[in-house]
């Protein structure tokens, strides 16, 4: 007796189908499953058995054996045990094989038979369109995930018994339908305000700056000074996520099991802000079976790195793929992945181990050499796909107490979201939508210099020793102070002030 299954799987954060097959033989009870299957797959055996006694069927004592095609690729997860229980019953005769064809299964089962929830629903979902006519049998936690894309019908088991009567049409079953899945669903950005920051006004237009052209950052300052503040309220004025935008970067939050379960679609720019103790498998991804890093949870948002000399270096230097490619390859001796990455990178760092150099208001104890230890540990390469980097001084007592309201971040927002717009129209034959990802091509089209600009750039240049990576990120910059300005031609001014954003390159020229 032989059954057939579809179910999915994950590849990356895409999804490929699996057609589960079950055989069941004469001969002495044996349950094996084949097609290189993980340890959470080769366990379920147990629980598919006992999820199929408890549920008030009967388990065949006979020669069991499950196949998962293609056999080639390694298959990993829980999301099996139903499809498994599934076919099972539908080579006993329980469960009709001719409307089993029309459902792709996904979920782990309790040892009672309760249908739980698993990960990576939504990129099989979205994959699961091309697959045929199937409808989706799912998990009651993962049908919200499922069906946010105008997929196939999502049905929602609680358990083993919901399944059966479902596929053999015992029981009538409505299809699930999602609330969220529409960009008017997406709700305004909320969290900490730019209104709240007292002082500090130029690192204000510097992240404004930075939002406006999806620019990186490095902010560099003395304890106290409002660094880590800053960085978090700069996702307040960034634009809102547009459903596509958010549709993708749910799909890596699926696959890596960190979705909610009552809103299963990312709503907001995600800010991730991993310890400096963090290994490089954490933050760039990988493991025996790649999952994603922390440098793919911030795709579409903000990787914000405190303390940012204090991680090692060599997980520094891996940062320069995303930070150029906005993508991580990773590579295993099986299968090689691939992760978007394409993420606003926003440091913190301190101007010396003790954190007082340039203070007025501390003497600093660390001698050159060991500043200048401090500092080599970020390299010139790094530093140089860096667009922006920023001084954060202290703030003064009557900075604080100013009655005046700050800028809200809504009103900076409006003033991004318009600039932002400016770069999608101009960039859109190239496939791009800000500044920073323009490349020199795009740079001699889009970033004319009149004469004292080019005056200006050659002082800047032949004074301060910049790289040609350098000379490529001033003038990104300055197209983006353009554009806030409203200007179609890069002037002398937005050089200057984009020259003057690069703070660690003057120090250590």
């Amino acid at each position: 007796m032989l059954a057939r299954v579809i179910s999915g799987a994950l590849l990356g954060i895409d999804a490929y189908p699996v057609e589960v097959e079950v055989d069941i033989a004469q001969g002495l009870p044996q349950f094996s499953t084949v097609g290189l299957p993980e340890g959470a797959v080769k366990e379920s055996k147990d629980r598919v058995k006992s999820a199929i006694k408890n549920s008030g069927y009967d388990f065949p004592a006979r020669r069991i054996t499950i196949n998962l095609a293609p056999a080639d690729i390694r298959k990993d997860g829980a999301a099996f045990d139903l499809p498994i229980a599934i076919g099972l019953l539908c080579a006993t005769g329980i469960v009709k094989a001719d409307r089993l064809k029309n459902f792709i299964l996904l979920g782990e089962l309790s040892l009672d038979g309760r249908v739980k929830p698993v990960r990576g629903v939504l990129p099989i979902a979205v994959s699961a369109r091309g697959w045929g006519d199937q409808a989706l049998l799912l998990p009651p936690e993962n049908a919200e995930e499922g069906a946010i894309v105008a997929g196939p019908p999502v049905y929602a088991v609680r358990d083993l018994g919901e399944a059966v009567a479902l596929i053999n049409g015992e029981k009538e079953f409505t299809p699930f339908r999602s609330e969220q899945g529409s960009a008017e669903a997406l709700p305004a950005q909320d969290g900490d305000d730019f209104a709240e920051v007292r002082g500090q006004e130029h690192v204000k237009r510097a992240l404004e700056v930075a939002a406006a052209g999806n620019h990186n950052v490095l902010l560099s300052g003395p304890p106290g000074s409002g660094k880590t503040m800053l960085a978090r309220r700069l996702p307040t004025i960034l634009p809102e996520l547009s459903f596509e935008e958010a549709l993708e970067t749910t799909k890596i939050h699926s696959v890596a099991g960190l979705l909610n379960q009552q809103r299963a679609l990312v709503r907001k720019r995600p800010f991730q802000s991993p310890h400096h103790t963090i290994s490089d498998a954490g933050l760039i991804g990988g493991g025996t079976y790649p999952r994603p890093g922390d440098v793919s949870k911030a795709h579409n948002g903000i990787l914000f790195l405190d303390e940012f000399p204090e991680f090692k270096k060599n997980i520094l230097e891996m940062l320069r793929q995303p930070l150029e490619d906005g993508q991580v390859s990773i590579s295993r001796s099986a299968l090689s992945l691939t992760f978007p990455a394409n993420f606003m990178l926003v440091a913190a760092m301190n101007p010396c181990p003790c954190g007082y150099l340039g203070d007025p208001q501390h003497a600093c104890a660390c001698t050159p050499v060991i500043v200048q230890r401090y500092r080599s540990r970020l390299s010139g390469p790094l530093l140089d796909r860096i667009d922006l980097h920023v001084d954060v001084p202290r703030v003064s007592y009557q900075e604080l107490t100013d009655c005046r309201e700050p800028e809200s971040s809504a009103t900076i927002r409006a003033r991004v979201e318009a600039v932002r717009q400016l770069q999608r129209e101009r960039l859109a034959p190239f496939g791009l939508y800000s500044n920073s990802q323009m490349q020199s091509r795009h740079i001699r089209k889009f970033c004319p210099v009149d004469e004292a600009g080019h005056r200006l750039l050659e002082v800047a240049t032949d004074k301060l020793g910049f790289s040609a990576r350098s000379h490529s990120r001033i003038l990104k910059v300055a197209r983006t102070i353009a554009d806030l300005a409203g200007e179609g031609q890069i002037r002398q001014q937005h050089l200057a002030e984009a020259i003057q954003y690069r703070g660690l390159d003057r120090r250590t020229a």
